[in-house]
């Protein structure tokens, strides 16, 4: 995981995410998408470091975050605000899209 995506977890999403902007990725290990999206989710959030805040949820590993954001496809990325979502975005997007909805979003 690069050094500017927090991993997030049950344990940690609300303190994390309560204060700034994020751009979260639910995926999974086992997802095509997420796998194809990656690189581009690093790029972005490499581009973005010090005013927006990455992070990545493994659907596995967290379910209950899954169905708290009733994530019903991967991958699927929260635009989120001090702790509020945004805007919401399913399936794989390209850095160039990211950083759109980063702009469109906050």
């Amino acid at each position: 995981m690069s050094e500017n995506i927090f991993v997030l977890t049950e344990k940690n999403f609300d303190q994390h995410t309560s204060k700034g902007n994020w751009v979260i990725d639910f995926w999974a290990e086992w997802c095509h998408p997420c796998k194809m999206m990656e690189p581009h989710f690093k790029e972005a959030a490499e581009k973005m470091k010090g005013n927006v805040h990455f992070g990545k949820v493994d659907v596995d590993a967290q379910p209950g975050l899954q169905e708290r954001f009733e994530v019903v496809s991967i991958p699927t990325t929260l635009f989120m605000h001090n702790g509020e979502q945004v805007n919401r975005v399913s399936g794989a997007m390209p850095k160039e899209l990211i950083l759109e909805n980063v702009r469109d979003s906050f």
